[in-house]
């Protein structure tokens, strides 16, 4: 059997946007934070071996919509190019897969999300259970505050802390953008004076009724941290995606994580829509880049109550 592949990411790049991002298009959005993540890895537009994204055609209002970022991208001469209806982790995910099996060498990620073109609390009632949830029309703060409501009984949130405000989660409405560039072993080292090797990730779901799961644990983030690797040595940094309060309590929890270790870092728990997470990931790679960090996991999270997500374990050069 041929040994698994060094990959790592060697470029990350976001967008500032603290609210819509007013009078840009989805492709306007992107296409600065392409330019500096492909400038930074060196990579002229196309070049990447493979090119994979994240977004959500529901949020944009129409089918098919992430085609029309591939302006920005440059898809003549054509390229190699796949889509996930998802957060930008699980396209990293993908292309790191890509990369794993010698598909590829290099990949260019991105995620773009413009939840102010339509009403988010709605759009994401349509998730839900069709039969007994998505009748009902609750919105993504009234099923945090059920799972709020769980961990105060369970008696998980009370003192100060993280969970002081159980609701507080990002802006109603927050447009954006981030991407990353992937690359293999000495193609990566070339690219990136201290990459930011991915040792392992792992991504598991819980089931889609809320009545079927415990909301104070979070049994999949637990089963994909221990595939990814991420209790086989401690970590210095954790970048976790945490769209409310409340929840970092629980991911704190299923992830083992004490006060050795430096929870978020980059100063956000969450962001946009489809971006959120890529942004974890990102931010996780960008300290190892710097130095700041060793070994880092990154989170992300997709769906109600942490129902879908996302473990991945990054490390540095000694």
């Amino acid at each position: 059997m041929t040994p698994p592949r060094d990959v790592a990411v060697v470029a990350y790049a976001r967008t500032d946007h603290q609210g819509p991002a007013e009078g840009l298009s989805e492709a306007e959005t992107l296409l600065p934070v392409l330019h500096e993540v492909l400038d930074r890895a060196g990579l002229a537009p196309g070049e990447a071996d493979f090119t994979c994204s994240g977004s959500s055609d529901y949020l944009a209002g129409r089918p098919f919509s992430f085609t029309l970022t591939l302006d920005a991208v440059g898809a003549w001469p054509p390229i190699a190019e796949s889509h996930v209806e998802m957060d930008g982790a699980w396209a990293l995910y993908e292309a790191w897969v890509k990369i794993l099996t010698g598909r590829a060498d290099t990949a260019l990620v991105y995620a773009h999300g413009k939840p102010s073109a339509g009403d988010p609390r709605d759009v994401l009632t349509r998730t839900l259970d069709p039969y007994y949830l998505a009748p009902l029309w609750p919105e993504p703060a009234s099923l945090a505050a059920l799972q709020a409501r769980a961990l105060a009984d369970a008696g998980h949130t009370t003192g100060p802390g993280p969970a002081a405000d159980p609701l507080a989660g990002p802006p109603a409405v927050a447009d954006g953008a981030a991407a990353v560039v992937l690359a293999a072993g000495d193609a990566a080292r070339r690219m990136c004076g201290r990459p930011a090797w991915i040792r392992g990730a792992d991504h598991r779901v819980e089931p889609h009724a809320l009545g079927l799961r415990d909301l104070t644990d979070s049994p999949s983030t637990r089963l994909a941290a221990e595939r990814a690797g991420a209790f086989r040595a401690p970590v210095d940094t954790a970048e976790l995606h945490v769209p409310f309060a409340a929840q970092d309590v629980v991911l704190r929890r299923a992830l083992r994580l004490d006060d050795t270790v430096t929870v978020n870092p980059s100063g956000a728990a969450a962001g946009p829509l489809m971006v959120a997470g890529l942004i974890r990931l990102g931010e996780a790679a960008d300290r190892i880049h710097r130095g700041a960090s060793d070994r880092a996991l990154a989170h992300a999270t997709s769906g109600p109550c942490l129902q879908h997500n996302l473990v991945a374990v990054l490390e540095g050069d000694a």
